[in-house]
């Protein structure tokens, strides 16, 4: 999860400071995934993100050739009469050929837009290469190790980081006076272990290319952390020893860098996501144009008679051949409703509040 689905707005007309009184029941800790914080459908999370895109154009293909069959079936006159008085079918396949040819040409586009981003001088390569060794090298200081370079693993370096950072920042606070910060300590450090716990079992070996990987580091909710941190560093400033200080301070670093890293790696999804889309429409378009031209070519309101389970088999064959000419269409809405949701879910990096999941 990202720091956009919980939200502390900054209002500077309101109170939204939190006091350090004992007697207050202040909300730190945060549910460990995604759904819980956010409170929606298994189902829809299912479908948007989590689900094979193949097997959501699957189910989205059934749906659209039982949804034509039901109303070809339930309209008057019936549809076979319809074929055969009117233009029905070439009407309908002369705009579909030409619906694939345009929509194969723009996902072209888009393929080239994508590689493009990857094509430069060698001046901006090279001032590439300094910036991600420069980011590794400031990684491996903060946790300790070399940096990794498989994805999952590499996120899993920092969130372990950030619990052992959390669990020494508990250890030093244990000997404080100040009894409402030992509470917040350990409610939070308790909310960190647990999403911590959660995430690293998600990316266990979960491979690049697919979701599994952005999927583990969206429920990782480092917005909220750094915002708890700073707040509590604040509010009991007076109650904190110069080493409890730095450790806080050390805290939100490592947290910090959970943001860039999942942006990093967002980032190349989205550009692995597009280019396969690419390749599976222009795989798909090449049978749609076939279906789709042999239908208005060789199909006819007298070319299938009779029926199969009481349905007649003109509507049946053009069913089908509608639903295999719209095969591009449906992978395209599936790819681009997983990617314009997670564009939406990491619209603010850092401790940004934008949604209304925990208030």
């Amino acid at each position: 999860m990202s720091s956009s689905e919980v939200d502390i707005e900054a209002d500077p007309d309101s109170d939204t400071e939190i006091d350090a009184n004992p007697d207050e029941d202040i909300n730190i800790g945060t549910a460990n995934t995604m759904r819980e914080r956010s409170d929606e459908s298994r189902l829809k999370l299912w479908a948007v993100l989590g689900a094979n895109r193949l097997a959501v154009t699957a189910l989205l293909a059934i749906a659209v050739f039982v949804a034509f069959v039901v109303a070809g079936s339930l309209v008057y006159p019936p549809f076979a009469s319809v074929v055969t008085s009117a233009d029905t079918i070439e009407t309908m396949f002369s705009t579909m050929l030409g619906a694939i040819i345009t929509g194969t040409t723009l996902v072209v586009t888009i393929s080239q837009l994508v590689i493009s981003q990857e094509n430069g001088p060698l001046g901006e390569q090279h001032m590439r290469m300094s910036d991600t060794m420069d980011f590794r090298e400031y990684t491996q200081e903060l946790i300790g190790q070399p940096t990794p370079a498989d994805p999952s693993a590499f996120l899993r370096a920092i969130v372990n980081a950030t619990e052992r950072r959390a669990k020494a920042l508990r250890g030093s606070i244990a000997d404080s006076d100040n009894d409402q910060l030992r509470a917040e300590v350990d409610e939070f450090t308790d909310s960190v272990t647990g999403n911590s716990e959660e995430v690293r079992n998600e990316l266990d070996g979960a491979k690049f290319g697919s979701f599994d990987v952005l999927f583990a580091a969206l429920n990782y909710n480092y917005g909220w952390k750094i915002f708890q941190v700073e707040r509590m560093a604040d509010d009991h400033a007076d109650s904190l020893t110069d080493e409890d200080g730095a450790l806080f301070e050390e805290l939100k670093t490592t947290l910090s860098m959970f943001g860039p890293a999942r942006e990093h790696i967002k980032t190349l999804y989205f550009e692995w996501a597009l280019i396969n889309l690419s390749q599976l429409i222009l795989y798909v378009s090449v049978p749609a144009l076939v279906v789709a031209g042999s239908t208005l070519a060789f199909v006819g309101g007298d070319s299938f008679t009779g029926s199969l389970f009481g349905l007649p088999n003109i509507l049946l064959v053009v069913a089908g051949a509608f639903t295999v000419s719209l095969l591009p269409f449906l992978l395209l809405l599936t790819y681009i409703i997983r990617i314009a949701t997670v564009a939406k879910r990491t619209l603010a990096i850092g401790p940004l509040i934008l949604r209304d999941s925990q208030r």
